[in-house]
Parts: C-alpha cells; sequence; structure tokens
C-alpha cells in the first residue's frame, strides 16, 4: 500500500491510499503516479490528484460543456495540456472538426493513454500523434506553440487550458499559463464568437485564492466571463468570450436543449444553477461589466 499526502491548504492534507500502483516515474518536468485507489484507477502528478476513474467526467465535462456551449461555432478546438485526452474525445463529440492537441509532457501522456480507462488508447494516441484523425498532437510548450499559431495566423472556436492546479511553486512552469499574458494570447487566437476556459480553483472559503486570482484575471481580458462552480465536484471553472454577451449562464442552458448534447453528468438546470459565483468573489470584485 502506498499513501499520497496530497496538501488542500495551510495545515490541510488528504491522503490517499494506493492499493496497486501501475506506473510512477520523474518525467522531465513532473512525478506522475498512476495507480489503483478507492475511486478507481487514479492519475497524481507531483502528489496532487488530477483525475480518478469515478469523477473525471464530472471533471471533464464541466470544464468543457459551458464552454462547447457559449461558443457560437465548435468547428477548431485547441486543448493545452490534458495528458489523459478525455477533453479532446469532448470536442469532438461536440462536433469539432480539428482538435489541436498541445501537451508538453511526452511521457506522462504515453503513460495515461496506457494505463487509464478513460482517455486517449495506445491506438487512439498514436493516430494523433500522427495527425492521421481530426486530433493533432504536438509534444512542445503550450506558450511557445501559442506565438507559432498566432504569427501563422490560426484561429479556435474553444481554447481549453487544462492542466495541474495553479500553485506558489516558482518551478512549476504551468503557473505562467494561468496567467494574465497567456489569456491574453489564448484570446487573441479566437474566431468571432469563440471561448477560453479552464479550471480556476475551488471555491472553499479557505483555499480560493486561486478562484479570486482567476476571476480578476478573466474579468481583465474578456468582455463575457461564466462562472461555472460543480455541485458534484470540488472545482469552478470560467469561460471567457471578447465580446459581450448578457446572462451567459441562461445562453448556455437554453443552447443545452437547443443544440442537443452527450453530456452525462449535468443539464440545462446544472448549468443555469450553477453559474453564479460565490458570494465572496461578487462581494470583493462586483459584477462583471
Amino acid at each position: 500500500m502506498t499513501a499520497i499526502h496530497e496538501p488542500l491548504g495551510p495545515g490541510l492534507t488528504r491522503v490517499w491510499e494506493v492499493e496497486d500502483v501501475l506506473f510512477r516515474a520523474r518525467t522531465a518536468y513532473q512525478d506522475v503516479l498512476i495507480g489503483r485507489t478507492a475511486q478507481g484507477v487514479s492519475l497524481f502528478c507531483d502528489g496532487e490528484r488530477q483525475s480518478t476513474e469515478a469523477s473525471q467526467l464530472v471533471y471533464h465535462e464541466a470544464l468543457m460543456v459551458p464552454a462547447l456551449l457559449l461558443a457560437d461555432h465548435v468547428r477548431r478546438v485547441l486543448v493545452i495540456g490534458s495528458s489523459e485526452g478525455v477533453v479532446c474525445e469532448l470536442a469532438l463529440d461536440a462536433g469539432a472538426e480539428v482538435v489541436d492537441h498541445v501537451d508538453i509532457d511526452e511521457q506522462a501522456v504515453r503513460a495515461c493513454a496506457e494505463h487509464l480507462p478513460y482517455g486517449y488508447t495506445p491506438a487512439a494516441l498514436a493516430e494523433a500523434e500522427r495527425g492521421d484523425g481530426p486530433v493533432r498532437l504536438s509534444y512542445e510548450d503550450g506558450w511557445a506553440f501559442l506565438a507559432a499559431a498566432e504569427e501563422r495566423g490560426d484561429t479556435y472556436d474553444v481554447v481549453v487550458i487544462d492542466l495541474p492546479d495553479e500553485n506558489d511553486d516558482a518551478e512549476a512552469q504551468h503557473n505562467r499559463l494561468y496567467g494574465k499574458d497567456f489569456l491574453g494570447r489564448c484570446a487573441r487566437l479566437l474566431a468571432p464568437g469563440g471561448v477560453v476556459t479552464c479550471q480556476a480553483g475551488c471555491p472553499t472559503l479557505w483555499r480560493n485564492e486561486t478562484l479570486l486570482a482567476s476571476w480578476r484575471r478573466f474579468r481583465e481580458v474578456f468582455g463575457t466571463v461564466l462562472y461555472f462552480g460543480s455541485d458534484e465536484h470540488e472545482w469552478a471553472f470560467l469561460s471567457g468570450r471578447a465580446d459581450r454577451v448578457d446572462e451567459p449562464g441562461a445562453l448556455v442552458a437554453r443552447r443545452f436543449g437547443e443544440r442537443g448534447s452527450g453530456a452525462v453528468t449535468l443539464d440545462a438546470e446544472t448549468l443555469l444553477a450553477s453559474a453564479t459565483p460565490p458570494y465572496s468573489l461578487r462581494r470583493n470584485t462586483g459584477p462583471v461589466q
């Protein structure tokens, strides 16, 4: 039995019991462990849970479904991070014709495809690596990919940032991909009516520093910011559009019925009910202008 002590906040730790370690390695970027927990096969990076067999679909649909519905079109999607590849599948299910997937950690992506029962299969991963289908996988830094895409004049209907949690580690290279500058670069790649989305932290009052910071950044970059607080997970998610959209929560709830959706962990009522930011955000920053 292996125990993983996951920090949640000052003086608080969650302990995961890992019954069977399927993969463990120090990659060029992070410590990766895949093993069996009480929530099924689970992925940990640098000692933090990234996804589990039991809850990954709740998480990934909370990240993707509001953004896919807020976007006017879903033809071209850019995914930054997402070692498991689940969000690429969700984008295709929503009608995307091209999904560019960028992840810096090749070893982690391949381990996920081999050992996780969700996301890429080894065969699907090999196809994405070759670029033979609608998913085109590149192993490179997201910042560099965006710079090259902007120079080429590429545009996307949805840009998904699916990374390990932002933290205060000065050496964590992924932190810069949460910053205002990076959000601005993502925004410049959007087609008209396009959307940028990411996991934005936990709304729990004693660990909401990341959410407060993400909320401020999104409001500075985007004309419309949609909040989605998962009622069956511990995370909040933000989606941003460059233009102004009135009542974005009502819009995505309406589009859920109009467009149809293959979502299995949420519905129109969930989208509408979960679109109100916590009082602490509204109190500190006021309504989106």
